[in-house]
């Protein structure tokens, strides 16, 4: 029996070597390699291998011996017992057969090749189990060159199946360690020091939406992003739309890349050095090679869910060589983090109250706890943490992990969504803050707090305990009524997660919202750049940093606001509104105040459609509807459609629609549909006008309330004025829905009130309405209440 596999030999019949199809070399050699992925020449030991080394050594009893005695949850006996064990097994003596068959494996790669370097992969044989993960526990080992070398690695990959955290995922997820082998990879050496590598997965970690690549980036040796001990550059790709010719890349984040991993030719061996300023800025990788590599996951994938028959995901290691400019996999495995939010696991945590705020950074899933904030700066202090506390630190690595899993929420100071803390949070269910700057400062003095990442991309601790209420609900159990029900969505943050809701599609994606809080800089200022004062100046430049075209970075990040929403509801229509901020609120965007007048009564003043053509504004609408045109032609999101806000006449919608078809998007091409927003009293007087250069209506019911009722509501004086209940409201409603319906046209509605008032929503689907819109937390009870309301009622037919 041989020990040694070729990959280039492998086929299904060897994945024992492996330990089965779920391990991380396994049959995907060969049979990729015919799909057009490309993977570095190499060999592998098969499981048998390993367990002839245990047993030539008489090993087996001393270890069990040591694990017999072992005290998981001690961290500090733990890492005693794991040391221990590697020195048995790491200064064992390789047997005869093996040492002969892996020197000739890699003198014969040698020939092939030149004299190279190698790298030694180790996989363990029950690796990456749905539910649980052996990835990253054990030892890789890079730039390997000559047969010493070898030998002595292929020893610690060996010898590192007894790590402490290994030792102790196994003891947490109740795996028998004789029952797991470990195989070593060796393959030709990519050098990534010369360029940069990194890690793929073909869902969303976050929220498991299964329809987009992620792609972490960061030059040098991809053990830095491996081990998250960089904030990498991240890349998401939408995957239906991949294959179609289409450039689907969602967003492109650049992180900050504070060191390289590199090989010191003089030293022999790998140091992580600071990235220079100007790469830390720069992408690593081009678009083609995002799409790239993005083609090669989805590939891996598509091939993993026909050998299994089921569905699955996957986890993948890449690296470019800097010498070829080569792209490669390096080691693939099935998905381990669950998939919470979807099918019968569906949650959603909502806050109730609030509290001092302690600490802010970026949240890590989706729930809340309370616990007791114990800082932590050293894993070996363990014996200060009890199970249920929180537990807060600098950062985390994989030493922490058996504190990390008594913990009923984690708070770190530095971090990243693709740190450690993250990573390993996301596979506990554990709710986790990362990057909060300060939180080992701002908890010290301990006490209980309330962890709240219930709030999109932002998470919180605030002091006390604060009440929250958890739903867990099962998507195919809920009611679907004849009404189509749709959301209304601000936050792309929150896009993945809220589009595996059982809704009809986006009702209103709000614009303004990615303005203020991505884009941040008045449009003008960035195609007039040079016309403002060096101060202001100065601003743009660090809002626009990596962008040499001021006005790709309005577009880019605008696309990818809206290219996200639309992807996370993909083939659901996706209704967007054009910008409808006030001249006050776009006066406070960066570089607004030189463009924008002062005006005593913005709400009614200029907003809306009347901007679009205005020369003092069409080109910031411009820029508007290039990001609409990239997102529905460059990503294929052909589902998104436009929503034109405040439009008084019809000639004003049509001058509107002259500005879109000049600027390349036409009413009709390629199915493209416009809708008004009806939301004053022209929309409804002249309906029957507007219906015959617009493709639908969604009703914006709180200004058409203030409009109809000659109130501002956000005055306490007349305020309590303010009700879409009132009869003149309800005539007005009811108008529009008859005029959209004499036309053959589709009509909704995005407002609160549905929600808030049954009689209200009652109203509204006696009378007809197509959809309603409404925010992600009001769902559930309007599902409920809508098919309770369709079940008594007549309803009314266009």
């Amino acid at each position: 029996m041989s020990f040694i596999k070729w990959f280039s030999d492998l086929g299904l019949d060897d994945a024992e070597i492996v330990g089965g199809k779920n391990a991380s070399l396994g049959e995907m050699y060969k049979e990729l390699a015919v799909l057009g992925v490309r993977i570095p020449e190499g060999f592998a030991t098969t499981a048998a291998a390993y367990r002839e080394y245990i047993a030539a050594n008489d090993l087996e009893a001393p270890i069990d011996t040591i694990l017999g005695e072992l005290d998981a949850t001690n961290v500090i006996k733990l890492a005693s017992a794991a040391s221990e064990i590697r020195s048995l097994v790491e200064h064992a003596k390789l047997p005869a057969k093996l040492e002969s068959e892996i020197l000739d494996a890699y003198r014969r790669l040698a020939v092939a090749r030149g004299d190279i370097a190698v790298a030694v992969r180790s996989s363990a044989a029950a690796q990456d189990l749905p539910n649980a993960s052996f990835a990253g526990q054990q030892e890789s080992y890079l730039m390997i060159r000559g047969e010493a070398q070898l030998l002595s690695a292929v020893r610690r990959a060996f010898a590192s199946l007894f790590t402490a955290r290994a030792i102790s995922y196994r003891e947490d997820m109740g795996f028998a360690h004789k029952a797991v082998a470990l195989s070593v990879g060796i393959q030709r050496m990519v050098r990534s020091d010369l360029a940069c590598s990194g890690v793929m997965s073909t869902l969303d970690q976050e929220s498991g939406f299964r329809d987009v690549v992620t792609i972490d980036s960061s030059w040098g040796f991809g053990e830095n992003v491996v081990k998250r001990n960089v904030n990498a550059d991240r890349f998401v790709v939408f995957k239906p739309t991949l294959f179609e010719g289409r450039r689907p890349i969602l967003r492109k984040a650049v992180g900050t890349k504070e060191q390289t991993l590199l090989f010191d030719q003089f030293e022999h061996r790998l140091v992580n050095q600071p990235t220079p300023l100007v790469r830390r800025r720069e992408t690593t990788l081009s678009d083609d090679e995002i799409l790239a590599l993005a083609r090669s996951a989805a590939t891996i994938e598509a091939h993993y869910i026909e050998i299994h028959g089921r569905d699955l995901a996957m986890d993948i290691e890449w690296a470019k060589d800097g010498a070829t400019g080569e792209l490669f996999i390096v080691q693939a495995r099935l998905q381990s983090v669950r998939r919470r939010t979807v099918a019968n696991e569906l949650r959603t945590y909502l806050l109730h109250g609030a509290g001092p705020q302690l600490a802010e950074g970026l949240a890590v899933g989706n729930q809340v706890a309370v616990g007791n904030a114990t800082t932590i700066h050293d894993p070996s202090d363990s014996d200060q943490f009890r199970d249920g506390d929180v537990l807060v630190t600098a950062h985390t690595d994989p030493d922490w992990e058996p504190l990390m899993r008594r913990a009923a929420a984690i708070v770190t100071d530095h971090g990243s969504r693709t740190s450690h803390a993250a990573i390993v949070a996301r596979e506990l269910g554990t709710p986790a803050i990362v990057g909060t700057g300060d939180a080992t400062d701002c908890l010290a003095e301990g006490g209980t707090v309330t962890v709240s990442c219930a709030a999109g991309d932002v998470g919180s601790v605030f002091a006390g305990q604060l009440p929250f209420e958890m739903i867990q609900l099962d998507p195919a159990e809920l009611p679907r009524p004849h009404t189509q029900i749709m959301l209304n969505m601000r936050d792309p943050a929150r896009a993945f997660r809220l589009g595996q809701l059982p809704v009809d599609g986006v009702g209103l994606a709000r614009m303004e919202h990615i303005l203020a809080s991505h884009v941040k800089v008045h449009p003008l200022a960035l195609t007039r750049y040079e016309s403002l004062p060096r101060s202001v100046q100065q601003q743009v430049d660090q809002a626009t940093v990596g962008f040499d075209d001021k006005s790709e970075y309005f577009v880019s990040t605008v696309a990818q606001g809206i290219g996200t929403i639309a992807a996370a509801f993909y083939p659901r229509p996706v209704v967007v509104r054009m910008s409808d901020l006030n001249t006050n609120d776009y006066a406070s965007l960066i570089g607004g105040s030189g463009f924008e007048p002062a005006e005593d009564n913005p709400m009614i003043g200029w907003r809306g459609a009347c901007r679009y053509y205005h020369p003092d504004y069409q080109e910031g609408f411009e820029l508007e509807l290039e990001a609409i045109e990239r997102v529905r032609n460059t990503f294929g999101l052909s589902n998104v459609r436009i929503l034109i806000p405040f439009c008084r006449t019809p000639e004003e919608g049509r001058r509107v629609l002259d500005v879109m078809k000049a600027t390349g998007l036409e009413r009709g091409s390629d199915g493209l549909q416009v809708y008004l927003m009806a939301e004053l009293p022209s929309n409804v007087f002249e309906a029957d006008s507007f219906a015959e250069i617009f493709d639908g209506f969604s009703i914006g019911s709180n200004d058409l309330t203030q409009l109809v009722l000659g109130l501002d509501r956000d005055s306490e004086y007349v305020a309590p004025l303010f009700d879409e209940r009132s009869e003149s409201v309800r005539r007005a409603i009811l108008m529009l829905i008859e005029a959209a319906h004499r036309h053959d046209l589709p009509i909704g509605i995005c407002g609160q009130a549905p929600s808030d008032y049954p009689d209200f929503a009652a109203f509204l689907v006696e009378s007809g309405i197509d959809s309603i819109s409404l925010s992600a937390d009001a769902l559930i009870p309007a599902l409920h209440r809508i098919v309770d309301i369709e079940k008594s009622k007549p309803i009314a037919v266009a």
